[in-house]
């Protein structure tokens, strides 16, 4: 792999990441929404390749609790361990801020990210139902935990 480099994001990222988000997702976070996420201080990082933005994630971590709430690459760059890479930079930065558990939500029809998230060992815990807005109404979010 590439020598790839994760940071905190920060405000000016905000136009690459949500050409990322806009891209990949078919109802994608708004620009409020990850603004909003910088403004509270979740845990918001990017990773670049050659100083170009590649892909982003934000997490969350209260009271023990981890919950991985966004994690996108971009399209050109999906397939080459870098979402793997950012889940690992995920799951270091959630245990050293002492959490034992890491949660997220992801589609069903979302063949690629359950792979990952099962490889790194996420187990199905439960599922929302009707969670996602998908094109015939709405779409389950099965809910995935690891213990860290």
């Amino acid at each position: 792999m590439q020598q790839i480099e994760i940071r905190e994001m920060c405000e000016a990222d905000l136009d690459r990441v949500m050409q990322i988000e806009t891209a990949v997702y078919p109802y994608p976070w708004t620009r409020g929404i990850m603004h909003d996420c910088l403004r509270v201080r979740y845990n918001c990082f990017v990773a670049t390749l050659n100083t170009e933005i590649i892909a982003h994630a934000v997490l969350s971590v209260a009271a023990g609790e981890s919950h991985i709430l966004n994690l996108a690459v971009d399209k050109n760059h999906q397939g080459q361990g870098i979402g793997r890479h950012l889940l690992t930079h995920l799951m270091d930065r959630a245990r050293i801020q002492q959490a034992d558990m890491l949660l997220l939500e992801v589609r069903p029809s979302n063949r690629a990210a359950l792979e990952l998230y099962e490889s790194a060992g996420f187990n199905e815990i439960g599922c929302r139902k009707a969670y996602y807005p998908a094109p015939n109404g709405k779409e389950d979010a099965l809910i995935l935990a690891c213990q860290l």
